[in-house]
């Protein structure tokens, strides 16, 4: 099911934390990853929708500075490319511990990110979506 599982606020450090949704409640699936465009946007239900329910758990994450996730004064405060590197591997730990994401799939920044993540991982299977426009 994609129905949410569990969802949060996770202290990234900064005075950033971010939002997550752990949608499909079987933890013996393998989990993926969402990671949203930008700047400043954020995960909707519909990101869930690129994985088969039966087949895997996601995870949906609003960025440091993005959608649901709080900061500081400003969004921009201690928001760079190696921070939010950072941020996947302390959602990684709360969601699935030591074991590495299944996949990681990133639309428009998110494939940036992911990107940078995989250069810092042993291995990781990264999917990227194209805009058709």
């Amino acid at each position: 099911s994609t129905d949410v599982a569990s969802d949060g606020h996770l202290p990234v450090g900064d005075g950033h934390e971010v939002y997550y949704q752990v949608r499909g409640k079987d933890d013996t699936k393998p989990t993926a990853l969402f990671l949203h465009g930008g700047p400043g946007a954020g995960c909707y239900p519909n990101h869930a929708r690129f994985f088969d329910p039966k087949k895997w758990r996601v995870v949906l994450l609003d960025q440091r500075g993005c959608g649901r996730s709080t900061y500081p004064a400003s969004p921009l405060d201690a928001n760079d490319t190696p921070r939010l590197v950072d941020d996947l591997e302390v959602l990684r730990e709360r969601i699935i511990g030591d074991a590495a994401w299944d996949c990681v799939l990133g639309g428009s920044w998110g494939v940036t990110l992911a990107l940078a993540y995989a250069a810092g991982v042993r291995s990781l299977s990264i999917s990227a979506i194209r805009s058709p426009f």
